[in-house]
């Protein structure tokens, strides 16, 4: 009995210590679940990062294999030759690998030089016409000033010698002075008339600085703003939508496979591709929607009065739309692969930059594209 007793009361002990431990496991989540909830979480970002890395990694070797320096104009110019970024270095280095199967520093630095030589940024453009604007405003200011004191001059000049007639005939002198004034007079309506002209032709010139200004902020392409315009345009809408208390959602595109198609079918496909979405874009664009080519295959967008949830609906269907429709190279006649594009969605006001939400509405991008492409992501707010 004793040792039946002593055996129970084991056996009590060990259900109490049972029961306790599963109390304990039932208030508190299963740890490996939450780590698998953390590591799925961060995939996603994980393989970004790879695919990054992997750039890096490919940049790296053929900087290695062709013996170049490490400098920002060798990087550069790999980067745009394996991404596609720049078609001119895409064809300028996959000529010379064909001809030659090496490029050097020193090529790099003729082709970089060459391409510069005439290249005026949009950038440059505007700063140059913002300086030629300002030099023309002062100098119609001070036009405007000395054609009225010329006027006003020959005025005055005109008045006097009709005060001076009378005595013009008895004083020789006097005779002379007057026939002098009246010189000044002729002189001084010569240089109105001259200055009237000038006017009208700096106006002119004026006119033509806007018209390079419009075209300094729009891309050639496609004929919609640039980014610097769009920059220009989302620190006004923003503005604008805070004082009226409205919402103010930004998107990032960016068009699937786009190396492929112009491995494929050529950079002139390419491009009517680019002006083809472009013309999508703007179909859903209105005075409150604004649509702007954010460099390659990029586009950027923005909507006031529009929450992140309605404009990813709106985004959506233009994607569903594009990846409906069949195109046609025309050079060929040969239908092509569908064509689809990938977005995010951000919240501006979620975020103290509205650089930042553009960042945001980037990463989104990135994350539907490691998701499989033709598809649009919301960002969460203040991620």
């Amino acid at each position: 009995m004793e040792n039946g007793t002593t055996l129970s009361v084991a056996q009590h002990g060990l259900t109490d210590r049972l029961t306790r431990w599963a109390r304990r496991l039932s208030t508190h989540e299963d740890p490996v679940a939450e780590t698998s909830e953390r590591e799925a979480t961060k995939r996603p970002f994980s393989r970004e990062i790879e695919r990054r890395k992997q750039l890096y990694n490919d940049i790296g070797s053929f900087l290695f294999s062709h013996d170049l320096d490490l400098t920002p104009l060798n990087f550069g110019l790999v980067h745009d030759y394996l991404t596609g970024a720049d078609h001119g270095i895409e064809k300028a280095v996959g000529a010379i690998l064909q001809t030659r199967g090496k490029i050097t520093n020193g090529w790099i630095e003729g082709l970089i030089a060459e391409r510069q030589k005439d290249e005026v940024t949009p950038e440059s453009l505007a700063d140059m016409l913002d300086k030629v604007e300002d030099n023309l405003s002062q100098f119609t200011d001070l036009m405007d000033q000395s054609r009225s004191s010329a006027k006003d001059y020959g005025a005055a000049l005109q008045e006097q010698v009709k005060d001076m007639s009378e005595a013009e005939k008895d004083q020789p002198v006097l005779a002379k002075l007057i026939g002098l004034t009246r010189a000044m007079v002729e002189k001084s309506r010569q240089v109105e008339t001259q200055m009237r002209d000038s006017q009208k032709q700096t106006q002119m010139l004026q006119q033509s600085l806007e018209t390079a200004r419009r075209a300094a902020e729009h891309d050639h392409l496609t004929g919609l703003p640039n980014r610097r315009a769009f920059e220009a345009r989302m620190k006004e809408e923003t503005l604008q939508a805070q004082a009226a208390q409205e919402a103010l959602s930004v998107v990032f595109c960016d068009i699937d496979h786009f190396k492929l198609v112009n491995d494929t079918h050529g950079h002139d496909t390419g491009d009517r591709v680019l002006k083809f979405v472009a013309n999508l874009l703007s179909g859903i664009s209105c005075e409150r929607c604004h649509v702007a080519r954010h460099g390659g295959e990029e586009f950027v967008m923005l909507f006031r009065g529009k929450t992140a949830a309605e404009v990813c609906t709106i985004v959506d269907g233009a994607r569903e739309d594009l990846s409906q429709r069949s195109l046609v190279n025309r050079s060929t006649g040969q239908r092509m692969e569908k064509v689809t594009f990938s977005a995010g969605v951000a919240n501006v006001f979620a975020y103290d930059d509205p650089r930042d939400a553009l960042k945001a509405a980037d990463r989104a991008l990135y994350l539907a594209k490691e998701h499989g492409r033709n598809r649009v992501y919301m960002a969460a707010d203040a991620e």
